[in-house]
């Protein structure tokens, strides 16, 4: 069975920082593309990082410079850095294989709440 267990999330202040664990199970990890998506309410989910199974990286314009997406092969895990929160970056975060699609099973998410 399919498994993405997102956590680390919280409330920060703009400016602040967080990490972003996604724990995955159920498919091949080490050779699957990985991403980090985020939804705010009333808006649609968009992918904000992208690591290749090689460690290639892509970001969205709007996270770049101050979001890091890497992994970590032996423990089916990806992971964001988030530095220089700013209060639109607050959003349920997910993370997925195969970006920009995602597989159609998604977890709970975490949520990242930046405040003013």
């Amino acid at each position: 069975q399919v498994q993405l267990v997102e956590s680390g999330g919280g409330l920060v202040q703009t400016g602040g920082s967080l990490r972003l664990s996604c724990a995955a199970s159920g498919f091949i990890f080490s050779i699957s593309a990985m991403g980090w998506y985020r939804q705010a309410p009333g808006k649609q989910r968009e992918l904000v990082a992208a690591i290749t199974r090689r460690g290639d990286t892509n970001y969205s314009d709007f996270v770049k410079g101050r979001f890091t997406i890497s992994r970590d092969n032996a423990k089916n895990a990806v992971y964001l850095q988030m530095n220089s929160l700013k209060p639109e970056d607050t959003a349920v975060y997910y993370c997925n294989s195969d970006p920009p699609r995602g597989m159609g099973y998604w977890g709970k998410g975490t949520l990242v709440t930046v405040s003013s």
